[in-house]
């Protein structure tokens, strides 16, 4: 059974850093189009960066650039997400989820039309002073 599970959040101070771990089992990450979303309290699900399996190329939204990098490593069939310099504005749950076809060639931020499934469980960052 294709399965997700993430892991790594926590409470953090504005500036800090966390890495989130986003675990794959029942299927090798090398052949999904994976990303990460993240929905913060009564707001929609954002998506955050995305890599595409078929070239690796990456998409990075817009407010999270330059601070957010996805790394995914097919030894350990993970997926993580590097975050530096986190803001109370990156406090929400995150989530890893599988792009499905037939949208997995191209890589997508968009996390509320149905886009993605085999969600996992998402692990709660929060970034407060």
């Amino acid at each position: 059974q294709l399965q997700l599970v993430e892991s790594g959040g926590g409470l953090v101070q504005p500036g800090a850093s966390l890495t989130l771990s986003c675990a794959a089992s029942g299927f090798s990450l090398e052949f999904y189009t994976i990303g990460w979303i993240r929905q913060a309290p009564g707001k929609e699900r954002e998506g955050v960066s995305c890599i595409n399996n078929y070239d690796g190329s990456i998409t990075t939204a817009d407010s999270v650039k330059g601070r957010f990098t996805i790394v995914r490593t097919t030894a350990l069939n993970t997926v993580y997400l590097q975050m530096n310099n986190l803001t109370p504005e990156d406090t929400a749950v995150y989530y890893c989820a599988v792009v499905r076809t037939p949208y997995s060639s191209i890589c997508t931020l968009e996390a509320n039309k149905g886009h993605y499934w085999r969600w996992g469980q998402g692990t709660q960052v929060t970034v407060s002073s």
